[in-house]
């Protein structure tokens, strides 16, 4: 058996001094907190063991004069607020490891004395399997999306907490008894639409430490419980998408699990692996709650299942599910009659009884304060070996463009539009494929109805956008999905929108990514006719290349079926 562990003790004391000529540090209301203590107790440090036991646990105790709180920083990317000044807090990164330590005494009117200590902790836990599933291995990166494909891919249960609680007897605490999301189940609303694109990307360095990203195109899928940490209120039970920046990087360190969720055997659920991952920088997985930690219930190379709960609400457990394959949604098309196309077989200018074109700059840079000058020159748009090119040019001091429309010559209610394109690489570059409602001259924007069948930010090539503008969401915002799609600027790709009187759905190769329900209080029940255009600069093109010379969006063709 082992011998008793002895808790060795490291004591510093430090004394705050205020440059005054009083001897305490009251200031009016305003009270300085002096004296402040840190205590640090390494669990199992003794002389087999110097650096600690491998458990990595280490005990805290903050004192000062006139301290209201204490605010730790741990040295590892995790911080605490404590009130008592007393904390335990587990260093999971594999190793020994020096963590400096800063510690924050708060007084009255939120003034703080702050002082740090260094302690050298050793953790032996650590699961390089798990690590190199999540990542591909040292040195590689993997991209996951939620597993928006089965069923469960995000639900809430009972903890332990919760069952023991209960009258009666749940036996529900290892699975989301309370609600369990159906297969896509949360795409193609305008509340939760968020949490059906964003991705996850874990890496793997050479010291084998673990990092996270999360792409989330802006908008991030919130619990209702928890606006306050972006000042809002949300109506009670009522999850939502709430623009959120999720860019800065994670460190994740691995822990033990300490909660003991198996107490009723499932015969259909597996023993969790017992791994916890902690993510730094508030790092979370997608949907927010204000959880950092995560227990791994299931891993392996293309799957990931994962639970969490927060301490403020022990009764309540999180489940979400991964997969590294990007989940498609069965599409069945309505419609099926090829009724219009353009094919772009003949060379030279486009078919006049099928394109005109707007020409100029427009009104404040049409609307959006756009920097090019839209023409009909060969040099701006061409057929060419069975492909319409729309040109972005350097022009002087400006830029040309062109913009085709099948207004007065082609315009149509309900079908699904296919079109197959490649877009544009530079930055600055804000490619368009488009409808809009044929009465916009008497019926102003954005009454008269946008669909947006595919535009491109200028600072972001690897994400298209579909987008819905009516008098509910407009100007500005739009019902707006996207969708990662890395090679929209290197390979062609079926932009497609399916418009019937009940629904409006976007697809990117026949994947489904986002939908909008229509209804006869929308202005999308009458003509619309289709705009092509590169438009340079503005609202979503952003700053362009101060290099650019020119780029084109090329077209294979643009179909109407019925």
């Amino acid at each position: 058996m082992k011998n008793i562990i002895k808790i060795a003790t490291l004591i510093l004391t430090l004394a705050f001094f205020v440059n005054c000529q009083e001897d305490d540090a009251e200031v009016g209301a305003i009270i300085v907190p002096t004296n402040l203590m840190i205590t640090a107790e390494i669990l199992g440090l003794d002389t087999e063991n110097p650096n600690g036991d491998g458990s990595g646990f280490v005990n805290f105790i903050a004192t000062a004069d006139d301290a209201l709180s204490y605010n730790f920083q741990f040295g590892d990317g995790e911080s605490n607020a404590v009130p008592s000044g007393v904390n335990t807090h587990r260093y999971s990164i594999p190793g020994l490891n020096t963590y400096t330590v800063v510690v924050s005494a708060v007084g009255t009117g939120g003034v703080s004395t702050t002082e740090t200590i260094n302690i050298d902790v050793f953790s032996s836990f650590d699961d390089l399997e798990a690590k190199v599933f999540l990542s591909g291995g040292e040195g590689n990166s993997k991209i996951w999306y939620p597993k928006l494909d089965e069923a469960g891919h995000l639900g809430v249960g009972p903890t332990l907490a919760q069952d023991n609680a209960d009258d009666g007897d749940l036996n529900g605490h290892w699975f989301p008894q309370y609600d369990s999301t159906a297969a896509f189940g949360k795409c193609g609303s305008d509340d939760s639409d968020c949490f059906c694109d964003f991705t996850l990307s874990f890496a793997l360095s050479a010291d084998e430490t673990l990092t996270f990203n999360q792409n989330n195109n802006g908008q991030t899928f919130f619990n209702w419980a928890s606006g306050s940490a972006v000042g809002q209120t949300f109506g009670e039970f009522e999850d939502t998408c709430f623009d959120f920046d999720t860019s800065a990087e994670s460190t994740i360190s691995l822990a033990p699990t300490e909660t003991d969720w198996s107490q009723v055997a499932d015969p259909n659920f597996p023993a969790p692996r017992g791994t916890v991952m902690n993510f730094s920088n508030d790092g979370f997985m997608g949907y927010y709650t204000g959880v950092t930690s995560y227990e791994i219930l299931e891993v392996d190379n293309n799957y990931l299942y994962v639970r969490f709960f927060d301490n403020a609400n022990p009764v309540l457990a999180w489940y979400q599910k991964f997969t590294t394959t990007l989940p498609t949604q069965e599409f069945n098309t309505v419609y099926n009659d090829l009724v219009w196309e353009d094919e772009f077989d003949a060379d030279g200018a486009p078919d006049a009884t099928k394109w005109t074109y707007d020409l100029g700059n427009g009104v404040s840079g049409w609307g959006n304060q756009e920097l090019q000058s839209y023409t009909n020159n060969a040099e701006n748009v061409i057929i060419e070996n069975g492909f319409l090119k729309i040109t972005a040019k350097a022009d002087g001091s400006g830029y040309t463009s062109a913009r085709l429309k099948s207004e007065d010559l082609y315009e149509f209610t309900y079908g699904r539009v296919e079109v197959r394109a490649k877009l544009p690489a530079s930055q600055g570059t804000w490619p368009a494929i488009w409808t809009l409602g044929a009465d916009y001259q008497t019926n102003t924007w954005p009454a008269c109805g946008e669909l947006d069948i595919m535009e491109q930010k200028g600072q972001d090539k690897n994400t298209v956008l579909a987008t819905a503008h009516h008098p509910a969401v407009s100007p500005g915002a739009g019902d707006s999905g996207s969708t990662v799609l890395t090679t929209s600027t290197t390979e062609f790709h079926n932009y497609t929108m399916e418009w019937t009187p009940d629904t409006i759905i976007f697809l990117v190769d026949d994947n489904v990514y986002h939908t909008v329900a229509n209804s006869p209080d929308l202005p999308f029940d009458s003509d619309f006719f289709f705009i092509l255009n590169i438009a340079m600069g503005g609202t979503l093109g952003g700053t362009i290349d101060p290099g650019f010379t020119q780029d084109s969006m090329e077209i294979d063709y643009v179909r109407v079926y019925q």
